[in-house]
């Protein structure tokens, strides 16, 4: 059964430390905004499962978007900036399968993970803009067993 993943990162974020208290910026919201809108729209994405780090950032990130796609936000704590994509990948391939998985994270996770997945290899990923996702399929979520179906900005949606 080919499964779906969105690897999305979080909207643009003000300075400030500690890096986990880091908050949305009203650009960040407003392109958050745009993606959720448009990931609004696909039918489908109907039932989807959708995760943030417990970060400030990826959790307002969530929550706009859980709004807009009537979604709950559940809380990962292996999806932070700096955690391992090899975990990351364990954790996807454990999980029962089905409904499509949005996952709302940080660089450098989001592109290794990507990477990752698709290329085999965490130093081979892409590099996302604020807001972005990345739409995986797979019949597996192992190293290189991903195809990378399309990468979305906010700045494509116009």
């Amino acid at each position: 059964m080919v499964e779906r993943l969105l690897i999305l990162r979080h909207g643009q974020a003000g300075p400030g430390r500690p890096d986990a208290e880091r908050a949305l910026t009203g650009q960040g919201r407003r392109e958050v905004a745009r993606m959720a809108a448009w990931l609004a729209e696909r039918e489908d994405l109907a039932g989807l499962h959708l995760l943030a780090s417990p970060y400030e950032r990826a959790q307002q990130t969530a929550a706009i978007l859980g709004e807009a796609l009537a979604a709950p936000v559940e809380t990962l704590p292996i999806i932070t900036p700096d955690d391992d994509p090899a975990a990351v990948a364990d954790w996807l391939l454990a999980r029962p399968e089905g409904r499509p998985l949005v996952m709302v994270s940080h660089m450098p996770l989001v592109g290794a993970l990507t990477g990752l997945l698709v290329e085999g290899r965490a130093d081979r990923g892409p590099s996302f803009p604020t807001a972005a996702v990345a739409e995986l399929e797979a019949e597996v979520w192992a190293a290189g067993c991903a195809r990378q179906m399309r990468f979305v900005a906010p700045v494509d949606l116009g």
